[in-house]
C-alpha cells in the first residue's frame, strides 16, 4: 500500500467539490483554521460552479479533481463536502501520477467512491471531517484529522457497547459509506475486504434497506475472510408505518453472528458531529474488550 508523505507547515492543501455544490460563506471556517494550522488554501477552479444540485458539470468536477492531482505543489486534496457525484467522475481520472506522487485525499459519504477506488489501486486515504462540517465538529475530530495530515500517530478511543463481540485483530482498514460501498459491489471500485478491518457507516436510511445492503455484502463474501468489523455513526434511520422490528445494529449483528471476526459497534466515525479520522489503507490494531475500544494507527 502507497501511503502519502506527512504534511509540513507551509505546505498547500486544495479543496475541491466531487460532489454537491458550496458556497464561499460555507468555506471561510474550514479555510481559517486550515490556515492556522500552517498550510496554504488553493481553491479548485470550480468549485464554487453550479450545475443543478452540483459542484460544477461533471466535466469540471472531473478537471478539478484531475488537476489537483497532477499539481505536484498540491500536498493533500480535501473534499468540500459529499451529497452525491462522486461516481459521475471516478472513471474519468487519470490516478498514475497520484501513484508518483501520492497525496492524501480525504473525505466520507460520497467520498467513499474515491476511498474504495484509491484502495483498489493501492493507495492510502484519509475518512474525515470536511470542510462543510467543520462549524459543528468537536475539537477531538478536527485535532485527529490534523494528526493524520501532519503523521501524528493516534489512538481511537471509545465506550464498549453491549452488542460488541470482543478480540484484537491487526490488519488494514477499508471501507466508507456503506450506501456507497453497496452500490459500488462488482465494480472496478469494489473494495476486497479479504484479511482486512472494514469499516462502514451510513444516514438516513430505511432499516430495510439496512438488511438489503448489508445481506448484498455477505452473499458477496465481503465478511468471508474479514479480519474485523468497525461499525460507525448510523444516524437518523427510518422506518415504514409496520415497523422492520430491528435497529440498524441489530440487523448487522443478526447478519454477521456466524462468523468469528470481532465486531465493534457505535465508533465515533462517520455523519456524526464527533467524526474521527480513519487511515484507509494503513495497516491498524483494533481490540475490543469488554470495557473499551481502540483503533491504533501509525
Amino acid at each position: 500500500m502507497i501511503i502519502p508523505k506527512k504534511l509540513r507547515i507551509g505546505d498547500k492543501i486544495g479543496i475541491i467539490s466531487t460532489a454537491r455544490k458550496i458556497t464561499l460563506e460555507e468555506l471561510t471556517l474550514a479555510i481559517k483554521t486550515l490556515e492556522s494550522w500552517g498550510l496554504q488554501v488553493v481553491l479548485g477552479s470550480n468549485l464554487l460552479g453550479v450545475d443543478n444540485q452540483f459542484s460544477g458539470t461533471i466535466q469540471q468536477r472531473s478537471a478539478d479533481l484531475q488537476s489537483m492531482i497532477d499539481d505536484k505543489s498540491i500536498k493533500a486534496i480535501l473534499c468540500a463536502r459529499g451529497g452525491y457525484g462522486t461516481v459521475q467522475v471516478i472513471d474519468n481520472i487519470d490516478f498514475s501520477n497520484l501513484k508518483k506522487n501520492p497525496k492524501w485525499i480525504v473525505g466520507y459519504s460520497d467520498v467513499t467512491v474515491l476511498h474504495s477506488h484509491l484502495n483498489t489501486l493501492g493507495l492510502a486515504s484519509l475518512h474525515a471531517t470536511m470542510p462543510i462540517n467543520f462549524e459543528t465538529n468537536t475539537k477531538e475530530s478536527l485535532e485527529s484529522f490534523k494528526k493524520a495530515l501532519f503523521g501524528i500517530k493516534d489512538k481511537i478511543e471509545c465506550k464498549a457497547h453491549p452488542y460488541n463481540k470482543y478480540g484484537k485483530v491487526e490488519g488494514e482498514v477499508v471501507g466508507g459509506n456503506l450506501s456507497n460501498l453497496y452500490s459500488l459491489l462488482g465494480s472496478d471500485s469494489d473494495i476486497n475486504t479479504d484479511g482486512k478491518i472494514l469499516f462502514i457507516e451510513d444516514l438516513d436510511e430505511y432499516l430495510y434497506h439496512m438488511d438489503r445492503m448489508i445481506m448484498n455484502l455477505k452473499r458477496n463474501g465481503k465478511f468471508t475472510k474479514l479480519k474485523g468489523l468497525i461499525v460507525g455513526g448510523m444516524s437518523d434511520m427510518n422506518d415504514n408505518a409496520i415497523p422492520f422490528g430491528k435497529t440498524a445494529e441489530e440487523i448487522i449483528l443478526e447478519h454477521t453472528k456466524d462468523y468469528d471476526f470481532p465486531i465493534c459497534f457505535g465508533f465515533p466515525a462517520g455523519h456524526l458531529t464527533d467524526n474521527r479520522c480513519i487511515r484507509l489503507g494503513v495497516e491498524s490494531v483494533l481490540e475490543i474488550n469488554e470495557n473499551s475500544v481502540s483503533l491504533s494507527q501509525e
